[in-house]
């Protein structure tokens, strides 16, 4: 006569008060096994439970000994794949721990309660409210445990999703929830509802794909079939909804009948691009501010080292030099922090033409030439012998290669070597700078390519640099519609290596985040 929640949740209390029975039957004294009576009750009390109740018994290996029809129909098994085996093999892997103590509590005579997470034989997961009782011989000495299951997965399951439900619908994201097979919405959270202007719950009765067409979000509908058709598990990307910028993130949550939903987020990052907005203005404009006194002071320092004022005291023409050479250090970095401004506000101008990558390569390389001199570094050019002909920016082309050379004559070793090469790939070219370093450590590969980013071994102070070359290096390689990365070997040296198309790309800015993700 039960329904709805109760009807999951009472058998489950019933089992435990029932389970309550099997010590006493299991230890039952002389004057127990007399009393027909109390025998009889006993056994009706354990098949009732027998009914609602999966029940198993395992030594103290920790084996299965017996299990229950209730229990071989709740997991699927038969009698003669589980009996002899580990309890562990009914276990969900994440439940192995919980188990082990379960054992521990029985070998002190502790009896447990509680809910276990088991697998079943489809690999799904069964949860039960269990009760375990050690048992005893009559020498006292413990001989393993009984244990009465009873299946309360679809309570567990609506309790889940409740909590679930009341924590998402105070999220400040809006949350969609959608059925994988049919396409139709099954939650949507307070804000999401708000935000598309809806009182109630009436877009449960719309697919995904009518809601895409009604409030233009065609992009979230492709992102989610592609996630089905893929196999993949999680996806991420920049969009627009009603009008409000969003970073949206559509996880793929598979269920046990080979379907599955979608938990689609959005968050709102209007109010950080303009933060970043207002940051770059700043930026930008102390930049230029900077630039233009700074290269005054640089241009009066050279003309005093140059003895244009006349002779100096060697104290102060050291000095001078040193304040000379942190003025140079300063306008690097307001020039890269400059670039960087350009390519994330579109303003980077590229003017593309045809030139030979061969020229390319010894215009920079003789723009070099000083780090050549002040680091005790040969150069090798491999590739060079012919022209190579194609279409791109040569002034940031040079800025790129200059970059990657001025790094491999920082990190390598004196009269050590640096071997540029070229090559003609058909439809791309591609330029590589190889030093003989100390290479990139494995656990900074990965932020090689960030701005400011702090390498152990870089050593700024005395080898100079800003720490944006790399990463402005990327953004103009992608600009221009290329690739660029790097191998490396700890104590072999490193190889930066970029591929350009020879066709004139499609060019476009690309903004800050797309800096962001190339890092």
């Amino acid at each position: 006569m039960l329904s709805g929640l109760a009807a999951d949740i009472v058998p489950a209390a019933g089992a435990i008060a029932l389970a309550a029975g099997i010590p006493a039957f299991l230890r039952r004294d002389t004057s127990a096994e007399k009393s027909g009576n109390a025998q009889s009750l006993i056994l009706k009390q354990l098949d009732a439970m027998n009914k609602h109740a999966g029940i198993n018994v395992v030594d103290n290996n920790g084996r299965l000994t017996e299990v229950n029809d209730h229990l071989l129909e709740l997991s699927g098994y038969t009698r003669e794949e589980i009996v002899g085996k580990s309890v562990k093999v009914l276990y969900d892997p994440s439940s192995v721990a919980l188990a082990d103590m379960i054992h521990t509590n029985l070998e002190r005579g502790i009896a447990w309660q509680g809910q276990t997470q088991l697998r079943r034989k489809d690999g799904s997961i069964l949860v039960t409210q269990a009760t375990v009782i050690p048992l005893f011989d009559n020498d006292g000495n413990w001989t393993g445990s009984i244990s009465a299951r009873t299946d309360v997965t679809e309570t567990s399951t609506v309790l889940a999703e409740r909590h679930s439900a009341q924590t998402l619908n105070e999220l400040r994201d809006d949350i969609w929830i959608i059925d994988a097979e049919t396409e139709k919405f099954s939650y949507m959270n307070s804000t999401a509802k708000k935000r598309m202007l809806l009182s109630h719950d009436e877009y449960l009765d719309e697919t995904l794909a009518e809601f895409s067409r009604a409030h233009e979000v065609e992009g979230v509908l492709q992102a989610c079939r592609a996630l089905r058709n893929d196999g993949e598990m999680l996806t991420q990307f920049e969009s627009s909804l009603m009008g409000t910028p969003m970073y949206v993130s559509i996880k793929f949550l598979p269920d046990s009948r080979g379907s599955g939903r979608y938990l689609i987020v959005f968050n709102d990052v209007s109010h950080r691009l303009e933060q970043e907005k207002r940051k770059s203005a700043f930026i930008s404009t102390v930049s230029h501010e900077l630039r233009s006194p700074l290269t005054s002071i640089k241009g009066a320092m050279g003309l005093l080292l140059s003895r244009s004022a006349g002779e100096l005291p060697d104290k102060a023409q050291a000095l001078l030099e040193i304040a000379h050479r942190n003025a140079d250090r300063l306008i690097l970095i307001i020039n890269d922090i400059l670039d960087l401004d350009k390519i994330s506000n579109g303003q980077m101008d590229f003017d593309i033409k045809e030139v030979d990558l061969v020229d390319l390569l010894e215009e920079a390389n003789n723009a070099n030439a000083m780090l050549q001199q002040r680091f005790g570094v040969n150069v090798t050019l491999n590739g060079a012998d012919e022209p190579v002909l194609f279409k791109t920016d040569p002034n940031r082309f040079i800025q790129v290669l200059t970059n990657l050379m001025s790094n491999a004559y920082k990190f390598s070793p004196p009269n050590g070597r640096i071997v540029l090469d070229i090559a003609d790939l058909g439809e791309q070219v591609r330029v590589s700078v190889t030093d003989e370093g100390q290479g990139i450590p494995l656990a900074e590969q990965g932020k090689i390519f960030d701005r400011f980013a702090d390498m152990t071994n870089s050593d700024r102070a005395t080898k100079g640099g800003t720490g944006l070359g790399l990463s402005i290096c990327k953004a103009i390689v992608e600009n221009l519609g290329g690739t660029i990365g790097f191998d490396t070997e700890e104590g072999s040296g490193t190889t930066f290596y970029f591929n350009l198309p020879k066709a004139v790309p499609n060019l476009r800015a690309i903004d800050e985040d797309d800096v962001k993700r190339i890092a």
